[in-house]
């Protein structure tokens, strides 16, 4: 895995919903019908829309425990 991947996915690990219903909530731990409503509305413009994109894709795959251990480790 690359450096900068590597430093991306610690971020999202780390990342906290900065507005809204999940206000300070961790992304990962936002449900995923959250994600699948801004994938049909458009996600928010700039970093924070990328990283949401990017929870929508982990989670539609399952991928989540990958983060959760991510979020432990670092």
């Amino acid at each position: 895995m690359l450096s900068g991947n590597k430093a991306a996915l610690i971020e999202l690990a780390k990342y906290k919903m900065p507005f809204g219903k999940y206000k300070d909530q961790y992304l990962v731990d936002i449900p995923e019908y959250y994600y699948t409503w801004f994938k049909q509305k458009g996600f928010p413009k700039g970093k924070l829309g990328n990283m949401m994109q990017q929870m929508y894709d982990i989670k539609i795959n399952g991928l989540e425990e990958l983060i959760y251990t991510i979020r432990r480790e670092f």
